[in-house]
């Protein structure tokens, strides 16, 4: 029984990686490779969704989930955006790596757009199309708004709201739905005062949406399920956050 269940897993992980197509583009002389998500019927809209990836790169979350994405009709990208040789091969690393895009963030929104660029190519309708992102990615989703990227709108799960509050506030045109643990100590209260002061400011069409006893990571299903540990899997959440999204595809890509 144990030796059938561990075939049924392999050949489930199999067929999802099956949609997955590897896609190399650069930024200047630094290579990238992303994935892309075909779905076997494409939505009518020919919507295209952009998904940026956690903190470790590319993981078996946004491998999933992209599969999830072709299997609702929508063509999916999934962003590099350290480069090819720069895999982290640690959290230690992974927070560096990171908390250098956010520090430099036109750089973030470059590798995004670039992304971006990837996605229409492979024949998204560069009028429909949504960028999400977990955690690192989640901050990556609310920096493409922040910078008007040409999307109808952005979903960050978990995802980092802070900004320097030097930078200046510009009107934010996409959608924005932002899916958070009620109990996230990585997100702290200041930074979602601010994020909501700015959604203000920037007369954004914004959503947030709190999940009763998730911390970050929520979504990730290899993050455990001790909560003490400030990151965990939480099944309830997932499943609410994914809906949410889903709703929100329904709005932005009428």
């Amino acid at each position: 029984m144990k030796n059938l269940f561990v075939s049924m897993f392999l050949m489930t992980i199999f067929a999802s990686s099956a949609q997955l197509k590897t896609v190399t583009y650069s930024d200047e002389s630094q290579k990238l490779e992303g994935l892309l998500s075909n779905p076997k019927k494409i939505n009518s809209r020919k919507a295209g969704i952009l998904l940026l990836p956690a903190w470790m790169g590319i993981d078996n979350n946004a491998k999933e989930n992209a599969a999830e994405l072709a299997k609702m009709g929508y063509i999916t990208f999934v962003a590099d955006i350290y480069g090819v040789d720069k895999r982290p091969t640690s959290q230690k690393q992974a927070g560096e790596m990171s908390g250098y895009f956010k520090k430099n963030y036109l750089e973030y929104q470059k590798r995004i757009q670039l992304a971006l660029d990837q996605l229409i190519k492979a024949g998204a309708n560069p009028e429909k199309i949504a960028v999400i992102g977990y955690c690192f990615g989640g901050t990556g989703a609310v920096e493409a708004a922040r910078s008007n990227l040409k999307v109808n709108g952005v979903v960050s799960f978990h995802g980092g709201l802070g900004r320097d509050a030097s930078r200046t506030i510009e009107k934010i045109n996409p959608k924005v739905l932002i899916l958070q643990g009620a109990d996230d100590m990585y997100v702290p209260e200041a930074d979602v005062k601010a994020f909501q002061d700015e959604m203000r400011t920037a007369k954004a069409d914004w959503q947030m949406v709190y999940y009763a006893n998730s911390v970050h990571g929520f979504t990730h299903k290899d993050a455990g399920s001790d909560n003490s540990k400030g990151m965990a899997y939480n099944e309830k959440a997932a499943k609410r956050s994914w809906i949410a999204m889903s709703d929100f595809f329904n709005e932005i890509f009428q």
